[in-house]
């Protein structure tokens, strides 16, 4: 496996691959199963749950609304707390000032918190092309970085990896980063954890740069907020000199009430938490407290594009618990990989689209990498309606229509096999607007049932294959109310309503 998304194929092809490999199945479910169990322990101990859920999807509908205003008050307020701020509108403006800052502390090694922003844009692989080497103290992605594999996960990033391969991963590899391996290692979860915990304080102590992200940041003050249940953020956070820390324009929360909702919501949502070991929180410089320098890099990288869809905005309501991925059937099976994207699962199929475009044939696929069951939604803990933006991306995919992407209005083609959905859903759409047309249609169904194949030709081969197509009924609902109630249905209608009923 390589350390990077580039050039990964299409989901279908990904995921067809994916779900050969037994191994990857049985750690996959074995992990998502264990993690959804005790959420829903941990949620069911809440009677306010539902509440939290809305005001927490409510706090993130009115701070979208008003993202430019809280920007510029959180800007305001780190500067005036002696911190720096710098903008980056995409992934290699920010990949160019971090490493632009590491440069000017002359170090060329730096300690990093685990980052979904840095993943995505690929910044450990452009410092390396500037000789930084980034250490990540995250013990899921310390496995990940020694194994030169990529993240699977969003919350466990290693959930792809069992205890016999990781002891493998750590007497092999430890050695060439820093502090080898324990003779004799074996797979015992404290063996291991022991280990990486050996290898990681000799970079804590020795590093001068930390780079970290952020779950949240509050307007009002300036603070920036990092939970985890690790220790290895808050090593990163106060032992470094400088602190460079890269956060998505939408985890701003307009003051420190708004942030008490989301403190209830994410460690139970996530780790099945009641509260967080360990929440960092950081406003600026402090003489003789922490790091000496701050910077906040503000990623917008497709943001801006997604806010401007009234349905697909959901999306950034996101506070990355990693939920969805362990109710998904389709995650379970196929792992994260097949994403093709540091945002696996349902949250990735619906946010990777919309920052990078849908003109990738990837990008392209990922909003059909869903049954639709509705699984997604009913455990997001901000009440994202995954479903809904799915079909909403499909809709986007098929037709072909403008979309602005990077600030450029630009025309979707409809990928290979999407012409023929397109036309069924034009002729359905023309049958639905022409009652005399649907009628005689359903007539000439059901006259000729006993001709329908059981299998679809053409473009609906691949679809029919699994699936056996519905058998025509032998007369239509319009002729057997009709029949058995010998009158039409819109007089019928006209009655139930008048006498109360069929409500």
């Amino acid at each position: 496996m390589s350390g990077t998304y580039v050039g990964m194929p299409a989901f279908p092809r990904a995921a067809a691959a994916a779900t050969r490999d037994d191994r990857l199945r049985a750690n996959l479910t074995h992990a998502t199963r264990t993690i959804r169990d005790k959420r829903a322990r941990a949620v069911a101990e809440l009677d306010d749950w539902a509440q939290l859920r809305a005001a927490g999807a409510a706090v993130k509908d009115r701070t979208l609304r008003r993202l430019d205003h809280y920007l510029e008050q959180l800007e305001a307020a780190v500067i005036a707390a002696g911190g720096q701020v710098h903008w980056a509108a995409d992934a290699e403006e920010a990949n160019r000032i971090v490493t632009a800052l590491v440069a000017e502390t002359g170090e060329r090694e730096v300690v990093k918190v685990k980052s979904m922003a840095t993943q995505e844009t690929g910044l450990n692989e452009a410092l390396a092309r500037a000789g930084i080497r980034a250490y990540e103290t995250d013990l899921a992605e310390l496995i990940v970085q020694l194994g030169g594999d990529l993240p699977s996960h969003i919350l466990v990033p290693a959930i792809h990896r069992n205890r016999s391969e990781i002891r493998d991963i750590f007497r092999r590899e430890m050695g060439r980063w820093g502090r080898p391996a324990p003779e004799g290692l074996s797979d015992s979860p404290a063996e291991l954890a022991e280990a990486a915990r050996l290898h990681l304080r000799e970079k804590f102590l020795s590093a001068k740069v930390g780079i970290s992200g952020a779950n949240f940041m509050v307007a009002e003050t300036g603070t920036l907020v990092v939970v985890e249940s690790e220790g290895n953020g808050r090593m990163c956070l106060t032992l470094p000199e400088t602190l460079i820390s890269v956060v998505g324009i939408e985890k701003v929360v307009p003051t420190w009430q708004d942030l008490e909702i989301f403190l209830q919501l994410l460690p139970r949502s996530s780790t099945a938490e009641r509260m967080n070991p360990y929440t960092s929180t950081w406003t600026g410089t402090v003489d003789g407290d922490g790091p000496r320098t701050f910077h906040l890099v503000l990623l917008d990288n497709g943001r801006t594009d997604t806010l401007a869809d009234s349905v697909g905005r959901q999306a950034l309501r996101c506070i990355r618990c990693s939920a969805c991925l362990n109710v998904c059937p389709v995650y379970e099976r196929a792992g994260g990989h097949a994403y093709g994207s540091p945002y696996p699962g349902p949250i990735g199929a619906i946010l990777t689209p919309q920052l990078r475009g849908v003109q990738g044939a990837l990008e392209a696929s990922l909003p059909y990498a869903s049954s639709l069951c509705g699984a997604c939604y009913e455990v997001c803990p901000v009440a994202i309606d995954i479903p809904e933006v799915l079909v909403h991306l499909r809709e986007r995919v098929v037709e072909g229509g403008p979309v602005t992407v990077r600030g450029t209005r630009t025309v979707l083609r409809p990928a290979r096999g999407h012409a023929a959905e397109r036309a069924a859903m034009r002729a359905a759409a023309w049958a639905f607007d022409h009652p005399g047309g649907l009628r005689r249609g359903m007539h000439l169904a059901a006259r000729t049932r006993r001709l329908h194949p059981r299998r679809l030709p053409g473009p609906g081969r691949a679809w029919s294959r699994t699936r056996d197509l519905p058998a025509v009924p032998a007369e239509s609902f319009r002729d057997w109310w009709q029949r058995t109630r010998g009158t039409s249905s819109e007089g019928s209608g006209r009655r139930d309503r008048a006498g109360g009923e069929g409500t």
